[in-house]
């Protein structure tokens, strides 16, 4: 099969094609043929030498895909050859196939394509994991995703408005990339090269913030925790601006606030099958009725793969770019 490699850290040039043995699933996991897979951030890291797979995860970047079942593991009772699903993976989706644990897999939600499905189990699952666990997002709380225009934002406002009633704010660094927070439907979208915090106190009031999501970290942080409302939570994903970040501690205990963070890819299958069955009890339906939506940037063949990071290293991407495998079947809609 086909792979794409990580051969040096570096920049685009670093990703090359190359062949490997099809892998073969173990117990409690499937074999994905993978129709079509999309880049993440976390792949770009990866790329640069910043973020290694945890152990025994392959080295092949990727995180989700779509495609069709070709083979089952040991102790597989759910998933047949031949279904169509969309997988978080663990690594390795930049390939023909990829093994993939069992519980990891959903069903492509009806009515979208192989290429939408690719577009969503990274993102999605983030987006859970972070705003409704560990943010507990409750009913009418008003939630701030940072970057919001990003397949994470964009599924974080989505599940904060549709899911908990949530009054939202975002931020992004473009008039389009604003439009399109608004667009899934943030009640307001600030630019980050501005004031940000002062337009968002201007718009919501001193202490208006329930729930922020941030991957940037940095003089973020500081200036988020004094958007907080009491008993506030700030959920850090990443440290893009810095690893290292000043708190005034004196207002965190007063405020009785929570910063906490949160790595998805070194956890169980079983933690991450949890999240899975919570999507698609609860969010797959939305996304079958059209009442939640992915936005997809682009589509490349698995060849461009370099021009698909350089987009990403740019930051030129509103919503998903998505590799293409099989192009014969990755625009297909499976019968549901």
């Amino acid at each position: 099969m086909r792979v794409i490699e990580i051969t040096r850290p570096g920049g685009p040039e670093v990703l090359e094609i190359v062949d490997r043995p099809v892998p073969v699933p173990g117990p409690g996991e499937v074999l994905l043929e993978v129709y079509a897979a999309s880049v993440n951030r976390p792949d770009i890291q990866q790329r640069r030498g910043l973020y290694p797979p945890p152990p025994g995860a392959s080295d092949i970047p990727g995180l989700d895909a779509a495609g069709r079942i070709a083979a089952v593991g040991e102790g597989v009772d759910t998933i047949a050859i031949g279904d169509a699903v969309c997988a978080l993976t663990n690594g390795g989706a930049y390939a023909d196939y990829v093994v993939v644990p069992a519980v990891q897999c959903m069903p492509v939600p009806g009515g979208l394509s192989f290429i939408e499905a690719a577009s969503l189990p990274e993102a999605y699952f983030t987006a859970w994991n972070n705003i409704i666990w560990l943010g507990r997002l409750a009913q009418g709380e008003t939630l701030l995703v940072q970057g919001g225009s990003s397949g994470v934002g964009m599924a974080g406002i989505q599940m904060g408005k549709l899911l908990r009633g949530a009054r939202v704010f975002a931020t992004a660094g473009s008039e389009e990339k604003l439009a399109a927070c608004l667009a899934v439907g943030a009640d307001a979208a600030f630019n980050y090269r501005d004031d940000w915090t002062a337009e968002i106190r201007a718009a919501g009031g001193d202490y208006c913030v329930d729930v922020a999501l941030d991957a940037q970290a940095g003089s973020y942080v500081q200036a988020q925790l004094d958007l907080m409302a009491y008993d506030g939570r700030l959920v850090l994903i990443a440290s893009h601006q810095s690893e290292i970040s000043e708190v005034n501690t004196r207002k965190l205990v007063r405020k009785r606030l929570t910063l906490t963070g949160s790595t998805l890819r070194p956890r169980t299958p079983e933690y991450k099958g949890k999240i899975a069955a919570a999507l698609v009890r609860e969010v797959w339906p939305l996304l079958a009725d059209g009442r939640m939506v992915t936005r997809i940037h682009a589509t490349m063949p698995m060849e461009e793969v370099q021009a698909a990071h350089a987009m990403l290293d740019a930051n030129e991407q509103i919503g998903k770019v998505v590799l293409v495998m099989a192009p014969d079947h990755a625009s297909e809609v499976p019968a549901t």
